[in-house]
């Protein structure tokens, strides 16, 4: 087994990266192993092991094209496959809107119940998109703060990179998803743990102090 083939992906990655790969060849069955990694953002090695893998299961074939290329296509299988994973993701992508709008609505009033009217977003991602469509009586998101994000906007709030730069704020909200319990664990070095909110979907352990109080 290579290299690429040990590479260790979590069911929800495997996932979306099989359904990747089966809408890359509905789409043209002429495509390259290095395009449809570079469309992934994933290694050639392990679209490699991936298109394998799919080869194996019956999912495509692949038959040789003219100047040394290859040509893949869908099997019956394979679109039944593509069908079943595309209704999967898009009912865990409604899941987690629904649950994320509804924690985040949750931890806004919670703010207003606190008394905190000025609240920051921790971490730019699909969450903090959801974070900024909530409302709660009395609390404005004023900033996102992620110090790695480059760009000056995200969701239609200012970012900025550290928690000084968002001026005076009375809270964070936690709504970073690439290793949130990291992320938390270095942020309440820094800022009180019991004003940092966290939406219970992150699943992390806080801090024994890290409950939310006035």
């Amino acid at each position: 087994m290579s290299n690429a083939e040990r590479i260790p992906v979590g069911k929800a990655d495997e996932a979306e990266i099989t359904l990747g790969i089966l809408n890359a060849i509905h789409e043209n069955e002429r495509i390259t192993q290095r395009t449809v990694a570079q469309d992934l953002g994933i290694a050639l090695g392990l679209t490699n092991a991936y298109l394998k893998r799919c080869v194996k299961k019956g999912l495509i074939k692949v038959s040789q094209a003219p100047t040394n290329r290859y040509a893949y296509y869908l099997t019956p299988q394979g679109f039944s496959e593509k069908s079943r994973l595309t209704a999967e993701y898009l009912s865990d992508s409604f899941r987690f809107f629904r649950d994320a709008r509804s924690q985040c609505t949750e931890a806004l009033n919670e703010a207003s119940r606190c008394g905190w009217n000025r609240i920051a977003l921790y971490g730019a991602s699909e969450l903090t998109e959801v974070a900024s469509l909530c409302e709660a009586s009395g609390v404005e998101i004023v900033a996102v703060i992620d110090p790695a994000h480059t760009q000056n906007s995200f969701a239609h709030l200012p970012v900025v990179q550290t928690i000084d730069g968002a001026g005076g704020i009375d809270a964070l909200l936690l709504t970073a998803l690439s290793d949130p319990q990291a992320v938390y664990d270095s942020l309440v070095r820094e800022y009180p743990a019991g004003r940092v909110i966290v939406p219970g979907l992150l699943r992390i352990s806080v801090t024994p102090n890290g409950e939310v109080k006035p």
